[in-house]
């Protein structure tokens, strides 16, 4: 099945995450954009989910439950489960391991915790872009052990993608596909032979992606994307 998808983009939740970034505006926006299937991936936190679950489902879009974690080496990796509860679990078992650094919402933005209607009911206090205690290894090891999948985020781009914090990607480590920047440059040696993930990262509404980037998967749901990456 042919399914248009954009695997990673941010809430209001992330403090970088313009306050647009709303559970409605950001699952009508995919819809009308033509996408059958969306992971909002806000860093070091599942927390505002459950609300984009609700409103995907009302409007028959599937959500790919995800996380983008910050390891201890300030290289960023999206975490993706088949739930909503297994993403909410790990993002409690996160939050221990962020360092106690309160955000300043006039420095570095809102973290706004949102429900169905996008009503704020909460805030998280801990800034959440800081970086985890725990390494590339650690989170790899534990999300595998849990069922999830570990994809290094645009491996190829800004400060925080692998190759540009390491200079090398590590071997070894238990990564199920990983995320490429289209137009950025990829080395051609010493690259795993796993699938490539193209999206949006979107922190803006009009930066979610059209419906142009296709996963050929037995079906739009988490299961059928873990049967896709999962498969030789």
């Amino acid at each position: 099945m042919k399914c248009a998808v954009d695997l990673h983009m941010h809430s209001c939740l992330s403090p970088c995450g313009d306050m647009d970034m709303t559970p409605n505006n950001i699952a009508n926006m995919a819809k009308i954009k033509g996408l059958d299937m969306i992971a909002v991936a806000d860093h070091n936190t599942a927390r505002q989910l459950p609300a984009i679950k609700r409103v995907a489902d009302e409007i028959g879009l599937a959500l790919l439950p995800a996380i983008e974690l910050n390891t201890r080496e300030e290289v960023h990796m999206l975490a993706y489960f088949r739930t909503v509860e297994e993403a909410l679990d790990f993002s409690d078992y996160i939050y221990d391991h962020l360092p106690p650094v309160k955000n300043k919402p006039s420095v570095f933005g809102q973290q706004a915790i949102m429900d169905e209607d996008d009503e704020i009911t909460g805030e998280i206090d801990k800034l959440l872009i800081n970086a985890l205690d725990l390494s590339i290894d650690d989170l790899a090891e534990k999300l595998k052990k849990r069922g999830a999948l570990a994809v290094p985020a645009h491996i190829n781009r800004g400060s925080t993608g692998i190759l540009n914090v390491l200079g090398f990607f590590p071997p070894g480590v238990p990564f199920a596909a990983m995320e490429v920047k289209v137009g950025f440059p990829l080395p051609h040696k010493g690259m795993p032979n796993l699938k490539h993930l193209h999206s949006s990262d979107a922190h803006y509404l009009e930066d979610i992606f059209e419906a142009t980037e296709f996963l050929e998967l037995p079906e739009c749901t988490p299961d059928g994307f873990f049967e896709y990456i999962l498969s030789k």
